[in-house]
């Protein structure tokens, strides 16, 4: 699936409104809950949700945010269970490079040209590209 920015909140305040709700895959099952999000380094718009997974010491992972929308009081996330448990793990408390972001959107496939993917691929190899919000 690729990302659409029309499924994306519309402000951060409006994303951070979804912290602590269920998150459930494309089929339906819960696979955890909204632990907070990333911005763009630049622009500072929500760029990936965190979420955690499991429900005692799950790990984190980041999810596009524009393959997210809340609705009936969860987020639903237009990917399987297997993806997003697969998902390259990230740390709240620390930004993400360039390199990290380009990792997770293939992960999810997104193509370099679309979405997330094209907005940090012209930028600087090394740069920090999203920060924790």
């Amino acid at each position: 699936m690729t990302e659409s920015a029309a499924a994306a909140p519309l402000s951060l305040e409006e994303a951070r409104k979804w912290i602590d709700a269920r998150v459930d895959e494309v089929g339906g099952s819960s696979i955890g809950q909204v632990h907070g999000f990333f911005v763009d380094a630049e622009s500072g718009k929500p760029s990936w949700l965190i979420a955690k997974l499991g429900r005692v010491r799950g790990s984190l992972v980041a999810i596009p945010l524009g393959n997210c929308a809340a609705g009936g009081g969860k987020v639903w996330v237009a990917h399987e269970r297997e993806v997003i448990r697969s998902a390259p793990v990230v740390d709240p408390s620390r930004p993400l490079l360039r390199e990290h972001e380009l990792t997770i959107s293939a992960h999810y496939g997104i193509g370099e040209k679309t979405g997330r993917t094209s907005d940090v691929a012209s930028r600087k190899e090394g740069s920090v590209t999203s920060q924790p919000a």
